[in-house]
């Protein structure tokens, strides 16, 4: 299927030629048809050559410019329409000037009511003005839908478009941007929009603003189907979701693979940022937002909107001055996560960082480490130095691994290693997974939970203490050292902490450490004991005190080697 959205000057006949082309009435509303206008978005469809196409009619009088710019910002061709009578009119300007805005770049000029007058005249002016735009040189066609003559050439026409439109990528991200939400007897709500890219099935989960939404059902061209593939016009049963939780606007999408933003840095199209006004309404999708502006450069801005967006960079959307009726600039999104603008001097600074062409890098070289997924969720292309589901800036990375070579160096040496949150926290990095690949090459390695030089012990004074509190632990291995006996032995709690990562004890409680076979040597002489046992009895039996015994006993419930009954009493499993 391929989607194509009409455009024109309010009755110049892009309702009469939609409806000739598909034998359906685009217009929904009773008032609609009572008065001969376009109110909202109306749709029909239809089968030429070898495609489906599905017509998104929008209206045209100046009135309901918002309606129009949902219809025209989703789709990816446009049939404008000017009256061979009338020729070139106001909102035939404001239109394009939306069209252009959008970055729309297929389309065809379809001349109406030829039988009204010589369409030459008014041809020759709209390609003109056409030509000036994104959409270029257009072919053009001389219609009337009063008698029908054209309509052969006009088909003609729509088969060659759609056959040259892109082929849209059926395996991407969901971003449905919703135009219509209804209620449907005995099913619940629908939504329609047209999906640009991606698959949608029944029984997917998508997002729908914080909430996961489930797809009863589908529809296409009037047929249930169980998938939809862009490009298409789709309508989506969605299982358990309230009339009034969606409308237009609103946007369906793959959990858990789009960033949301409320603020976010463009490059403008069609106007410089000084001559903007600050509060505008942004136009992306079939959304309409409240937004203000900040300039950055001649062509750079900040855009802080309303209500937060799915986007990505690369992203085509455009700022309406509805005081002034007027489009007042397109714009192409840069970055969804802009650097905050606190300091002096910091706006001219990021328009002058976003001149570079390669965003992912300038972002890379600002974050210094970036998962794999934001990079896809904000349309980006990985770049820098792979360190499993993160990507790092190269210069960053050898400067780290030289930091973390001092930090591991000059750390105490009573300990058997630097602790790894304690090399992340040092070295800033956003997650401890990342403390292993920037060790890499150092020298030193992670094992333990600990930042070392490969086959490194602790220190001898330590080792020294452990053989004690070894020798005093063979005698009675259920009786923990007091704090008081530790400090003694110069044992504090990093160094104890460092024997416990090692396997030399076992911590059973914060100060109370026990030798590294505990667990299992206390549950072998538990279970010699009449079964079920108080806590006092299983003291006696491992000949130990109460200080140990109820944080052991928690850690071999904990285990799975005894089992609490609820009475104060356990029993040993296995």
């Amino acid at each position: 299927m391929q989607v194509i959205v009409t455009a024109g000057h309010v009755d110049h006949g892009k309702s009469t030629l939609v409806r000739r082309l598909t034998g359906m009435e685009p217009d929904r509303w009773a008032e609609e048809r009572r008065r001969g206008l376009t109110i909202d978005l109306g749709f029909a469809w239809t089968r030429i050559g070898d495609e489906d196409v599905a017509f998104v009619d929008v209206p045209g009088h100046e009135r309901f410019v918002p309606n129009m710019l949902a219809g025209a910002g989703p789709a990816p061709a446009v049939l404008f329409v000017v009256a061979a009578d009338e020729g070139w009119m106001p909102q035939s300007a404001e239109h394009l000037a939306a069209l252009d805005a959008f970055g729309a770049g297929r389309g065809l000029l379809v001349v109406t009511k030829a039988d009204r007058a010589d369409p030459a005249a008014a041809t020759a002016q709209a390609l003109r003005e056409i030509a000036a735009t994104s959409l270029g040189a257009v072919p053009s066609v001389a219609v009337s839908g009063t008698t029908g003559a054209g309509l052969g050439r006009l088909r003609a026409a729509i088969a060659d478009l759609t056959g040259g439109l892109p082929t849209p990528d059926t395996g991407a991200d969901v971003r449905l941007w919703i135009d219509r939400a209804f209620t449907v007897s005995g099913a619940g709500t629908v939504v329609t929009g047209t999906l640009a890219a991606g698959t949608i099935a029944a029984g997917d989960e998508l997002l729908l603003g914080s909430s996961r939404v489930k797809v009863r059902g589908l529809q296409a061209l009037g047929e249930p189907r169980t998938r939809v593939g862009a490009v298409a016009r789709v309508a989506v049963n969605l299982r358990g979701t309230a009339r009034g939780d969606v409308g237009r606007g609103d946007v369906l999408l793959t959990p858990g693979r789009w960033r949301t933003t409320a603020e976010f840095d463009v490059r403008l199209r069609g106007a410089a940022a000084a001559d903007l006004h600050r509060e505008l309404v942004l136009h992306l999708g079939t959304a309409a937002v409240p937004v203000r502006v900040r300039p950055l450069g001649t062509d750079t801005a900040r855009l802080a909107t309303a209500a937060p967006l799915p986007l990505r960079t690369g992203d085509r959307g455009l700022l309406r001055d509805p005081g002034e009726h007027r489009i007042a600039a397109g714009f192409d999104v840069l970055d969804v996560d802009p650097p905050p603008l606190s300091r002096r001097g910091a706006a001219r600074a990021r328009g002058r960082e976003l001149a570079d062409p390669d965003l992912a890098r300038t972002y890379l070289l600002r974050k210094g480490f970036v998962r794999a997924g934001d990079f896809t969720a904000m349309g980006l292309s990985a770049t820098g130095e792979r360190l499993g589901e993160w990507y790092a800036d190269e210069e960053r990375l050898a400067a780290l691994r030289a930091r973390a070579a001092g930090i591991v160096t000059g750390w105490d040496r009573t300990a058997a290693g630097v602790p790894v949150e304690a090399v992340r926290q040092r070295l800033g990095l956003p997650a401890p997974e990342l403390v292993v690949p920037v060790v890499r090459g150092t020298g030193f390695e992670v094992s333990g939970g600990l930042v070392r030089r490969p086959g490194a012990g602790l220190a001898p004074a330590v080792e020294k203490a452990l053989d004690v509190v070894a020798e005093r632990l063979a005698e009675h291995p259920f009786r923990a050292p007091e704090a008081d006996e530790l400090r003694a032995l110069g044992l504090g709690r990093r160094e104890l902490a460092a024997a416990v990562r090692l396997g030399r004890l076992t911590a059973v409680a914060e100060g109370v450490v026990l030798g590294p076979d505990v667990a299992e040597q206390a549950a072998d002489r538990l279970r010699g004991l009449p079964q079920p046992f108080t806590v006092s009895e299983a003291r006696k039996a491992l000949d130990s005190t109460r200080r140990v015994m109820i944080p052991l006993l928690e850690r071999l419930d904990a285990a799975g080697h005894t089992e609490p009954l609820g009475d104060g009493t356990r029993r040993t499993s296995g």
